[in-house]
């Protein structure tokens, strides 16, 4: 069978080298197979693309290969930001595909299928798709004539019940597009309520700017250089829209696991919402310890926001987080989404009437300790190579000068260590790679763990 790997958020691949047409009639079998065992021919299915190349070609080729099967298909006639497509398939109980890579090289392109829920498909749809990669779909139906239509209006009236746009009238912020799916419809959102921004890179570049598409500190020069000059903060998201990052009004980065904690407080505080935090096993600690001073359970998955996706549709999910930069909240989608997490960050300036710096620096006090996070990235080809490692962890009883006091097999290998400090190694969903995640209170330590890690491996 050809190396098609469906990950932990859909299937992704260099472009023209697997990621192919031949490669994609065996996706759009497998996904047309599932789709009418579930509902025949009742449901429609939605189509959008991120900024990638070719992702718009590839989006109208699997819309017209499904009309023609008979399914009512709708593609998106521009492009389109993932959690829009995943509100839009939600809004219309549709299904729907996403051309993206999300935050991979801007040589990789996906696809992502999202079920009429609005988030990541779950592990037992996945496996249909895969189990039907190499069987032609022979339900053909009357042909059917594909639609272009927008899909940002639905999204637009719906956020607008979950963020006080009108308490964001006194905030400046700088936003860099970051070349991504995002950057058009957060202006429009923004403009539409006069919201002050200062913008850059938000035109469509098929390369990103000739930087990862992530919105890490390391890939966003520019905006932190923005922010330093001109005392405002700055916002981004990557190439599909799903992920934030953020720099407060001095340049500094704040952590993913940071925002989440403090948009914890904002929802239960300000917007006295209820219910529980669901964070994944290589998130912080201080999350924990910030949810149990707040009296909020703290439901852990294993890493992907898939997991994260189910708890908040098997569960009162206040907010759900993860350390890669995504998030959601209630009454929203069970899929990450950036555009959210911005305007929540707005927001909780305007109802605290605080700088964000001022904003992390309270959080950060509140504290006896730090929570320092790094991660290393293994390019490990073979299962066969990363099982081995992972094993080798297992046999170890102390990790440089740190005891191991317990372990968890939830998702890969996570050793908890004297001190609170902790190591996870777990095998990526989404790249021929075995991540090691860890995180420690000092800088001296974080040093000495990630030499002895290295050593170990």
């Amino acid at each position: 069978m050809t190396n098609i790997k469906f990950g932990t958020d859909g299937w992704r691949a260099i472009l023209d080298k697997d990621f192919t047409f031949q490669n994609t009639d065996k996706v759009i079998n497998g996904i047309a197979t599932y789709v009418y065992n579930e509902s025949k021919f009742n449901k429609t299915i939605i189509i959008g693309y991120d900024p990638r190349n070719k992702a718009d070609e590839f989006a109208f080729y699997i819309g017209e290969r499904l009309a023609n099967y008979g399914f009512n298909i709708e593609v998106s006639e521009k492009i389109v930001a993932t959690p829009v497509l995943a509100y839009s398939a939600l809004k219309k109980d549709s299904y729907a595909i996403m051309l993206t890579a999300s935050h991979n090289p801007p040589e990789y392109l996906g696809i992502k299928f999202i079920p009429p829920y609005g988030g990541p498909a779950e592990d037992s749809m996945v496996k249909i798709i895969v189990d039907n990669l190499e069987n032609e779909f022979k339900n053909i139906g009357v042909p059917q004539k594909l639609k272009k239509v927008s899909f940002e209006e639905d999204y637009i009236e719906h956020i607008k019940t979950l963020i006080n746009f009108e308490k964001l009238s006194n905030i400046e912020i700088n936003y860099d597009g970051h070349h991504g799916a995002a950057a058009e419809i957060f202006k429009r959102v923004l403009s539409e309520y006069n919201i002050n921004a200062n913008y850059q890179n938000m035109d469509r570049d098929i390369n990103f700017g000739g930087k990862m598409p992530d919105p890490k500190e390391k890939y966003l020069p520019d905006l932190k250089a923005l922010c330093i000059k001109n005392s405002k903060i700055g916002l981004s998201n990557d190439g599909d829209g799903d992920r934030f990052g953020a720099f407060d009004e001095k340049g500094n980065f704040i952590s993913a696991n940071d925002v989440i904690a403090m948009l914890l407080k904002h929802l239960v505080k300000n917007k006295k919402l209820t219910g529980k935090l669901a964070k994944t096993v290589g998130s912080s600690a201080m999350l924990d310890i910030f949810a149990k001073e707040n009296n909020v359970e703290v439901v852990e998955t294993p890493v992907g926001f898939k997991w994260l996706g189910e708890a908040m549709r098997k569960d009162d999910i206040i907010i759900a987080g993860e350390e890669s930069g995504g998030l959601s909240i209630k009454g929203h989608i069970p899929e990450k989404d950036g555009i959210i997490a911005n305007l929540l960050i707005m927001e909780m300036m305007s109802y605290e009437n605080k700088s964000l710096n001022e904003l992390h620096q309270e959080f950060l006090n509140g504290f006896d300790r730090q929570f320092l996070n790094n991660r290393i990235d293994l390019k490990l080809d073979s299962k066969e190579e990363q099982e081995k490692i992972i094993n080798k962890f297992k046999t170890y009883n102390k990790i440089g000068s740190y005891n191991i006091v317990k372990s968890n097999t939830m998702d890969g290998l996570k050793l908890y260590l004297e001190e609170g400090s902790w190591v996870l190694i777990r095998k990526s969903g989404t790249e021929p790679l075995l991540r090691i995640y860890f995180e420690s209170s000092k800088e001296e330590k974080m040093k000495e763990l990630e030499n002895n890690l290295k050593q170990l491996c």
